[in-house]
């Protein structure tokens, strides 16, 4: 049995649910895409009609990355760039160059996408770092930690120490629960810096971190390299990468979700990467922990904290 958020899908073979200025047809909403949850279709559509107003903040103005179950995530699905030929006119698009040409991007403004994109099966939306208008230009840094094993603890214990340096370089940081494995911490940038310039600083705090803790972190790329420390993975840093959208569902038994978290949050020992899913949708409208938004930031006077305070000298 699906979960239901009171969407008034029936069961059959097609709904059409107005959202705002435009009318989506939901085909097959009784269709299980999560098999050990029974979650269909109709649940995944009105999670994200549900979410959205928290959502779509995150989203607008951005490509998206679009991983597709179509037939439920039991099946390899697929990650789609390329805005499908068939989507109506009204959803937003941005055309953006790539090595030998061009890629078209579903660009997600409003709701009514949001319920469309559930209807063509993508469970999960990866957004890039920048907004189509300057796509060279992030205005989010992410460091991305998994654990090396099945220790969540030791992912928490990074995500502090991470948390405590971007502090003393007097930038803000947000905690997302990534759904999947582990946590990201995101830095809100001002958009000055093109993302050469953001990915050398995201190695340096990540090498000032590792050198601080070197029986626990690494910034080794290669698995057999880091002698089971946790990796400080910044390679999301870069023109045409994309990080998990904060409210997506990931596509894992339970439908867990990509939640924003407090910092006083890591005091949690229970606290997992998976401690939201899609039956929480409510729950999750309740509090924003990223509000009130911290400023966007410019990373030139933190990338001279850096150079001149001697961190890396620091225990």
């Amino acid at each position: 049995m699906g979960f239901g958020f009171g969407s008034g899908f029936p069961m059959s073979a097609a709904h059409t649910v107005r959202a705002g200025r435009h009318t989506v047809e939901v085909r097959r909403p009784e269709k299980v895409l999560f098999a050990e949850d029974g979650i269909t279709k109709a649940d995944l559509a009105a999670y994200y009609r549900t979410v959205a107003r928290r959502m779509l903040p995150h989203l607008r103005g951005r490509p998206l990355m679009l991983e597709r179950h179509p037939d439920g995530i039991g099946d390899p699905g697929f990650m789609q760039k390329d805005i499908p030929e068939h989507f109506p006119g009204w959803v937003h698009r941005a055309e953006l160059p790539k090595e030998g040409g061009s890629v078209t991007y579903v660009v997600c403004e409003d709701t009514a996408t949001l319920v469309l994109l559930a209807d063509q099966g993508c469970t999960t939306l990866h957004r890039w770092l920048s907004r189509a208008d300057r796509p060279d230009h992030p205005d989010r840094l992410v460091f991305d930690l998994d654990p090396p094993d099945d220790d969540f603890a030791r992912v928490r214990e990074a995500a502090r120490w991470l948390h405590e340096l971007l502090d003393e370089l007097e930038l803000p940081s947000q905690l997302m629960a990534t759904g999947s494995r582990g946590l990201h911490v995101i830095v809100p940038l001002d958009r000055r810096a093109p993302f050469a310039d953001v990915r050398a600083f995201a190695t340096d705090v990540a090498t000032v971190l590792a050198d601080r803790h070197p029986d626990r972190l690494t910034t080794e790329a290669r698995k057999k390299a880091r002698a089971g420390r946790l990796y400080l993975d910044i390679q999301r840093n870069a023109y045409g990468q994309t990080a998990v959208a904060p409210y997506a569902v990931r596509a894992r038994p339970g439908a867990p979700v990509a939640a924003p978290l407090a910092w006083a949050d890591l005091e949690d020992p229970e606290l997992d990467a998976r401690r939201w899913g899609l039956a929480d949708a409510s729950r999750l409208l309740e509090d924003d922990p990223w509000s009130p938004a911290p400023r966007p930031r410019s990373l030139t006077a933190a990338a001279d904290r850096l150079r001149r305070s001697g961190l890396r000298a620091r225990p």
